[in-house]
């Protein structure tokens, strides 16, 4: 399972920032939204299909970084809340994994990407 940053930039009132949200959410077994348009997405699979996946997305002027990364990040005024891809089986009905301040124990192991400051 890799690590991949993803970010965009949609110009304008986009119509497809729904599609993009839901697309990258699909992606993998697990994602992390700490910024408005700021991805980080758990996959089996490489930058190249991400971006190929998700440029059907993008408009002539929109933009679009697919980054694998290690587990090391530095962030300020935000955190990461991870959230697993959501199965259609009632033994998985909650998709948060792992959630700042008693939630239960994540299915994945805790992952320091980053502190807020």
């Amino acid at each position: 399972m890799r690590l991949f940053l993803i970010a965009y930039d949609l110009v304008g009132s986009s119509p497809h920032k729904h599609a993009m949200a839901t697309a990258i959410m699909n992606l993998g077994e697990a994602w992390a939204r700490p910024l408005e348009s700021t991805w980080y997405v758990r996959a089996d699979t490489s930058e190249r299909e991400i971006q190929n996946t998700l440029a059907g997305l993008l408009d002539v002027d929109d933009a679009l970084i697919v980054q694998p990364v290690s587990e090391g990040a530095a962030m300020a005024n935000t955190a990461l809340r991870w959230f697993r891809r959501k199965k259609e089986d009632a033994h998985h009905a909650n998709n948060v994994i792992a959630f700042p301040g008693g939630s239960p124990p994540p299915i994945f192991p805790p992952v320091p990407l980053a502190e807020a400051v």
